[in-house]
């Protein structure tokens, strides 16, 4: 299962049913879980740690210095949970020091070509993000996200569960969860029905989704009001819980929330 031309050093942890293929490269502090496949020409440097069933594919470069000039060499981390496919070309690195030390990516999430995921990025389970997406340092993203091909992600932004970005879409403002988003600079355009729909919001709750997002986007109240609306309103509809605390905890963040 591991190709004769990889070269693994002799204190990485390689777990039973991984394969490896031919001149891949897989360096010190580096345990990879069972079921892994490492395809040709794919560089995991430590510390790093994968869980199983993952799949990398050619030309991946897996826990690679974070590109911050304020990184001095710091043995930081890079963890990945378990059943993601990372498709060619990805670029992921660790963390840095002054950003909690740890990139983190949860489970069965599609990193497709050319992504890049950047120093102290946390993505959660079952995310997309779409050929050529970019992600600088110290973005979070929720469960259930999808990021459009060439979409452009600031660093300290936070992007909700079930939140959609149309191609090409540069985000600088933390999206709330359930949010479709498109533009140069991105802004707010609808919910992400389709998105919804797949994922088993009846339509009660998608039609409370409609009324918060009016309240949210399409009213000239104050965003301290606009919380104390919806935050009534989800008492009545549990699903809008999530999309009344984002709001709240992120309005007076450095970068806001989009509206």
């Amino acid at each position: 299962m591991i190709h004769p031309t990889a070269i693994i050093d002799e204190s990485a942890i390689i777990a039973d049913r991984v394969e490896v293929g031919p001149y891949s490269v897989i360096g010190p502090d580096v345990a990879i879980g069972a079921g892994t496949k490492v395809e040709s020409h794919v560089v995991i440097k430590g510390p790093t740690t994968i869980g199983e069933n993952n799949h990398f594919f050619q030309f991946s470069s897996i826990g690679e210095d974070p590109q911050d000039l304020k990184y001095h060499g710091e043995p930081t981390l890079l963890e990945i949970g378990d059943n993601n496919t990372f498709r060619e070309c990805c670029t992921v690195n660790r963390g840095t020091v002054g950003g909690g030390g740890v990139t983190r990516i949860g489970d069965h999430n599609l990193i497709m070509a050319y992504v890049h995921i950047a120093h102290d990025c946390i993505i959660n389970n079952h995310v997309i993000l779409v050929n050529n997406a970019s992600l600088a340092g110290h973005v979070v993203i929720h469960d259930h996200v999808i990021l459009g091909g060439f979409t452009l992600v600031s660093q300290f932004i936070t992007i909700g569960s079930y939140a959609f970005s149309t191609m090409g879409s540069a985000i600088n403002k933390n999206i709330p969860p359930y949010i479709l988003v498109s533009g140069n600079l991105a802004r707010p355009v609808s919910l992400n029905l389709i998105g919804l729909k797949r994922k088993g919001f009846d339509s009660e709750a998608r039609k409370a989704m409609k009324q918060a997002f009016k309240m949210m986007f399409h009213s000239h109240d104050s965003l301290s009001e606009v919380i104390s609306d919806i935050g009534e309103l989800s008492y009545q509809h549990q699903e809008l819980a999530i999309f009344h605390d984002f709001i709240k905890e992120h309005s007076e963040s450095k970068n806001g929330v989009i509206r």
